[in-house]
Protein backbone atom coordinates (compact mmCIF):
# COMPACT_ATOMS: atom_id res chain seq x y z
CA UNK A 1 0.00 0.00 0.00
CA UNK A 2 1.34 3.44 -0.95
CA UNK A 3 2.04 5.66 2.03
CA UNK A 4 0.51 9.14 2.00
CA UNK A 5 2.59 12.13 3.05
CA UNK A 6 1.24 15.65 3.47
CA UNK A 7 3.81 18.42 3.16
CA UNK A 8 2.93 22.02 3.96
CA UNK A 9 5.01 24.54 2.06
CA UNK A 10 5.65 21.72 -0.38
CA UNK A 11 5.81 23.84 -3.50
CA UNK A 12 9.22 25.44 -2.98
CA UNK A 13 12.54 25.05 -1.19
CA UNK A 14 12.90 22.44 1.54
CA UNK A 15 9.25 21.41 1.26
CA UNK A 16 9.61 20.68 -2.43
CA UNK A 17 12.81 18.72 -1.81
CA UNK A 18 11.00 16.67 0.85
CA UNK A 19 8.25 15.88 -1.63
CA UNK A 20 10.70 14.81 -4.31
CA UNK A 21 12.67 12.60 -1.93
CA UNK A 22 9.53 10.93 -0.63
CA UNK A 23 8.24 10.37 -4.17
CA UNK A 24 11.50 8.64 -5.03
CA UNK A 25 11.01 6.42 -1.98
CA UNK A 26 7.58 5.34 -3.19
CA UNK A 27 5.33 7.69 -1.23
CA UNK A 28 2.28 9.58 -2.49
CA UNK A 29 2.77 13.28 -1.75
CA UNK A 30 0.11 15.95 -1.26
CA UNK A 31 1.53 19.45 -0.86
CA UNK A 32 -0.26 22.52 0.49
CA UNK A 33 0.63 26.18 0.35
CA UNK A 34 0.35 29.54 -1.36
CA UNK A 35 3.54 29.32 -3.42
CA UNK A 36 4.97 26.80 -5.87
CA UNK A 37 7.81 26.65 -8.34
CA UNK A 38 6.79 26.74 -11.99
CA UNK A 39 8.62 23.46 -12.58
CA UNK A 40 7.22 21.62 -9.57
CA UNK A 41 6.82 17.96 -10.61
CA UNK A 42 3.23 17.09 -11.48
CA UNK A 43 3.57 13.96 -9.37
CA UNK A 44 3.51 16.20 -6.30
CA UNK A 45 -0.22 16.82 -5.82
CA UNK A 46 -0.13 20.51 -5.01
CA UNK A 47 -3.12 22.50 -3.73
CA UNK A 48 -3.13 26.29 -3.43
CA UNK A 49 -4.55 26.87 0.03
CA UNK A 50 -4.13 29.26 2.95
CA UNK A 51 -2.68 27.12 5.73
CA UNK A 52 -4.33 29.29 8.36
CA UNK A 53 -7.73 28.20 6.99
CA UNK A 54 -8.09 24.70 8.38
CA UNK A 55 -11.42 23.96 6.73
CA UNK A 56 -9.90 24.80 3.34
CA UNK A 57 -6.86 22.60 4.04
CA UNK A 58 -8.93 19.59 5.01
CA UNK A 59 -11.22 20.06 2.02
CA UNK A 60 -8.39 19.46 -0.46
CA UNK A 61 -6.84 16.46 1.28
CA UNK A 62 -7.76 12.84 0.57
CA UNK A 63 -9.81 11.21 3.31
CA UNK A 64 -7.50 8.34 4.12
CA UNK A 65 -4.87 7.36 6.64
CA UNK A 66 -1.74 9.50 6.76
CA UNK A 67 1.72 8.00 7.16
CA UNK A 68 3.62 11.27 7.24
CA UNK A 69 2.96 14.95 7.97
CA UNK A 70 5.73 17.46 7.37
CA UNK A 71 5.02 20.98 8.62
CA UNK A 72 7.46 22.90 6.47
CA UNK A 73 5.57 26.09 5.63
CA UNK A 74 6.94 29.26 7.14
CA UNK A 75 7.23 32.99 6.60
CA UNK A 76 9.88 35.53 7.54
CA UNK A 77 9.32 39.28 7.82
CA UNK A 78 12.79 40.40 9.01
CA UNK A 79 12.81 43.74 10.89
CA UNK A 80 9.06 44.17 10.35
CA UNK A 81 8.60 41.42 12.94
CA UNK A 82 9.20 43.98 15.69
CA UNK A 83 5.70 45.24 14.87
CA UNK A 84 3.03 43.33 16.78
CA UNK A 85 0.79 42.71 13.78
CA UNK A 86 3.60 41.13 11.78
CA UNK A 87 4.83 39.22 14.83
CA UNK A 88 1.41 37.63 15.27
CA UNK A 89 1.12 36.79 11.57
CA UNK A 90 4.46 34.96 11.60
CA UNK A 91 3.50 33.04 14.73
CA UNK A 92 0.13 32.09 13.20
CA UNK A 93 1.65 30.68 10.02
CA UNK A 94 4.80 29.15 11.53
CA UNK A 95 3.30 27.64 14.69
CA UNK A 96 -0.48 27.70 14.98
CA UNK A 97 -1.26 26.48 11.46
CA UNK A 98 0.95 23.40 11.80
CA UNK A 99 -0.40 22.73 15.29
CA UNK A 100 -3.98 22.89 14.02
CA UNK A 101 -3.31 20.67 11.01
CA UNK A 102 -1.59 18.01 13.08
CA UNK A 103 -4.49 18.03 15.55
CA UNK A 104 -7.02 17.72 12.75
CA UNK A 105 -5.13 14.85 11.14
CA UNK A 106 -4.32 12.98 14.36
CA UNK A 107 -6.97 10.26 13.85
CA UNK A 108 -5.65 9.67 10.33
CA UNK A 109 -2.06 9.64 11.58
CA UNK A 110 -3.02 7.12 14.24
CA UNK A 111 -4.76 4.96 11.63
CA UNK A 112 -1.63 5.06 9.47
CA UNK A 113 0.79 4.64 12.40
CA UNK A 114 2.25 7.80 11.00
CA UNK A 115 4.94 10.25 11.99
CA UNK A 116 5.15 14.03 12.06
CA UNK A 117 8.19 16.14 11.28
CA UNK A 118 8.03 19.80 12.25
CA UNK A 119 10.52 22.15 10.66
CA UNK A 120 12.10 24.40 13.26
CA UNK A 121 15.38 26.22 12.62
CA UNK A 122 18.82 26.88 14.03
CA UNK A 123 17.15 30.02 15.41
CA UNK A 124 15.35 27.72 17.86
CA UNK A 125 18.78 27.26 19.45
CA UNK A 126 19.96 30.88 19.58
CA UNK A 127 18.50 34.31 18.89
CA UNK A 128 18.28 36.55 15.84
CA UNK A 129 18.20 40.33 16.36
CA UNK A 130 16.59 40.86 12.97
CA UNK A 131 13.77 38.33 13.08
CA UNK A 132 12.22 38.07 16.55
CA UNK A 133 8.97 36.45 15.43
CA UNK A 134 10.68 33.88 13.22
CA UNK A 135 13.04 33.05 16.08
CA UNK A 136 10.21 32.81 18.62
CA UNK A 137 8.11 30.72 16.27
CA UNK A 138 10.87 28.20 15.68
CA UNK A 139 11.56 27.93 19.40
CA UNK A 140 7.84 27.30 19.86
CA UNK A 141 7.90 24.62 17.15
CA UNK A 142 10.68 22.82 19.02
CA UNK A 143 8.77 22.98 22.32
CA UNK A 144 5.49 21.98 20.69
CA UNK A 145 7.19 18.96 19.14
CA UNK A 146 8.15 17.66 22.57
CA UNK A 147 4.59 18.03 23.86
CA UNK A 148 3.13 16.30 20.81
CA UNK A 149 5.65 13.49 21.08
CA UNK A 150 4.76 12.78 24.70
CA UNK A 151 1.01 13.12 24.17
CA UNK A 152 0.78 11.04 21.01
CA UNK A 153 3.28 8.24 21.67
CA UNK A 154 0.55 6.05 23.25
CA UNK A 155 -1.36 6.39 19.98
CA UNK A 156 1.60 5.17 17.93
CA UNK A 157 2.35 8.57 16.39
CA UNK A 158 5.95 9.79 16.51
CA UNK A 159 6.76 13.52 16.36
CA UNK A 160 10.20 14.99 15.73
CA UNK A 161 11.63 18.31 14.60
CA UNK A 162 14.58 19.38 12.51
CA UNK A 163 16.57 22.58 12.85
CA UNK A 164 18.04 23.51 9.47
CA UNK A 165 20.83 26.05 9.26
CA UNK A 166 21.79 28.06 6.19
CA UNK A 167 20.14 26.40 3.18
CA UNK A 168 20.15 27.60 -0.42
CA UNK A 169 16.44 28.37 -0.73
CA UNK A 170 14.29 31.36 -1.61
CA UNK A 171 13.80 32.34 2.03
CA UNK A 172 17.56 32.76 2.49
CA UNK A 173 18.03 34.86 -0.67
CA UNK A 174 18.48 38.10 1.27
CA UNK A 175 21.52 36.72 3.10
CA UNK A 176 22.92 34.90 0.07
CA UNK A 177 22.70 38.00 -2.12
CA UNK A 178 24.73 40.03 0.38
CA UNK A 179 28.23 38.93 -0.63
CA UNK A 180 29.95 40.03 2.58
CA UNK A 181 27.33 38.41 4.79
CA UNK A 182 27.26 35.19 2.77
CA UNK A 183 31.03 34.91 3.03
CA UNK A 184 30.94 35.56 6.78
CA UNK A 185 28.29 32.86 7.24
CA UNK A 186 30.25 30.32 5.21
CA UNK A 187 33.39 30.99 7.27
CA UNK A 188 31.54 30.16 10.48
CA UNK A 189 30.05 26.89 9.21
CA UNK A 190 32.49 24.10 10.15
CA UNK A 191 31.62 22.17 6.99
CA UNK A 192 32.42 25.32 5.03
CA UNK A 193 29.32 25.61 2.85
CA UNK A 194 25.58 26.16 2.81
CA UNK A 195 23.24 23.17 2.63
CA UNK A 196 21.26 22.03 -0.38
CA UNK A 197 17.53 21.40 0.24
CA UNK A 198 17.90 17.70 -0.53
CA UNK A 199 20.31 17.34 2.40
CA UNK A 200 17.54 18.49 4.72
CA UNK A 201 14.94 16.38 2.95
CA UNK A 202 16.90 13.16 3.42
CA UNK A 203 16.83 13.60 7.19
CA UNK A 204 13.07 14.15 7.03
CA UNK A 205 12.70 10.96 4.99
CA UNK A 206 14.64 9.05 7.66
CA UNK A 207 12.48 10.43 10.48
CA UNK A 208 9.33 9.32 8.65
CA UNK A 209 10.72 5.87 7.92
CA UNK A 210 10.56 2.61 9.93
CA UNK A 211 14.30 2.99 10.52
CA UNK A 212 13.44 5.83 12.94
CA UNK A 213 10.80 3.80 14.78
CA UNK A 214 12.32 4.54 18.21
CA UNK A 215 12.97 8.25 17.61
CA UNK A 216 10.42 10.70 18.97
CA UNK A 217 10.60 14.13 20.59
CA UNK A 218 13.99 14.90 19.04
CA UNK A 219 15.23 18.20 17.64
CA UNK A 220 17.90 17.42 15.06
CA UNK A 221 20.19 20.25 13.92
CA UNK A 222 21.08 20.09 10.22
CA UNK A 223 23.37 23.07 10.01
CA UNK A 224 26.86 21.87 9.15
CA UNK A 225 27.92 22.57 12.74
CA UNK A 226 26.90 26.26 12.71
CA UNK A 227 25.07 26.09 16.03
CA UNK A 228 27.94 24.53 17.97
CA UNK A 229 30.60 27.13 17.32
Amino acid sequence: MTRLAIVTGGGTGIGRAVGEVLLAAGWRVCALGLDRDDDLPATIEFSFVDLTDMAACLAVLPEESVAGLVNCAGILRHQHEWETRNFEQVMHVNVTAGFALANALLPRLEAGQGAVVNVASMWAIFGSPGAPAYTASKGAVAALTRSQAVAWAPRGVRVNAIAPGWVETRISARARNDAARAESIARRIPLGRWAQPIEIAEVVRFLLSPEASYVTGALIPIDGGYSIC
